[in-house]
């Protein structure tokens, strides 16, 4: 049904919603009109729109209120802000939420622990995370920082089919930092991870009914 009223306006104001102008509430002289199908009706009297859509029994709707003069189109302003919510919601739900993790490495690591940190490192990008490596130096390292580079180097290296250099490697104060990205996005390895989990409830349902049906007698044993 048309929403012929002038709801979200301040007594006396202007709207306050940040919806666009409809029916009433769009004030000016002419517009540029486009009808419900598309079609482009040309320059009209706001009195001659308004007419127009209320006797399709839709509403006028400015769409673009920059342009001189401004553009409005007869539709269904309810269907309208259904569609654009919903897709609103799935431009939400498709959205990567980007994510900064953090690892320190000191320029002379041992191996043992620049293993540990390296699987962190790539659970972060699978993940789809970005991963911010800080290589801290103290005393007489801060003479080597090609010591931190060629960490970085390495590091990037090894990782290399899960993330890419973002931020190459620079200088902050006593420290060096670099930024990997992931190369699969947030969104893809959320997927990814769902499956797997799919794939193993599944193996595990299969294993349970294999199980059972090993369990079960496979006969009545005959009475003596």
């Amino acid at each position: 049904m048309p929403a012929w009223s002038s709801r979200g306006a301040r007594p006396g104001g202007d709207p306050i919603s940040v919806e666009p102008r409809i029916n009433d509430r769009i004030r000016v002289p002419e517009v540029r009109l486009v009808g419900p199908s598309g079609e482009q009706v040309g320059i009209v009297s706001i009195a001659e729109a308004l007419r127009l859509a209320q006797e399709a029994e839709l509403d006028l709707v400015e769409v673009a209120p920059e342009a001189r003069p401004p553009v409005c189109k007869v539709m269904d302003f309810g269907k309208f802000k259904y569609e654009s919510a919903m897709k609103a919601r799935e431009t939400r739900r498709n959205q990567t939420n980007t994510v900064i993790k953090e690892m320190k490495l000191r320029p002379k690591i041992d191996p043992h622990d620049y293993s540990t940190k390296k699987g962190h490192v790539e659970r972060f990008l699978k993940d789809g995370d970005k991963v911010k490596i800080t290589i801290m130096f103290r005393g007489r390292e801060q003479s080597r920082p090609e010591l931190g580079f060629r960490l970085l180097q390495r590091l990037a290296g090894d990782v290399a089919d899960l993330g890419f250099v973002e931020s190459a490697p620079r200088q902050d104060g006593r420290n060096m930092i670099m930024v990997l990205g992931p190369t699969k996005r947030k969104s893809e390895a959320r997927a990814e991870r769902a499956a797997a989990r799919t794939v193993e409830d599944h193996a595990d349902d299969v294993e349970s009914a294999a199980g059972a049906a090993t369990d079960e007698p496979v006969g009545t044993p005959p009475v003596n």
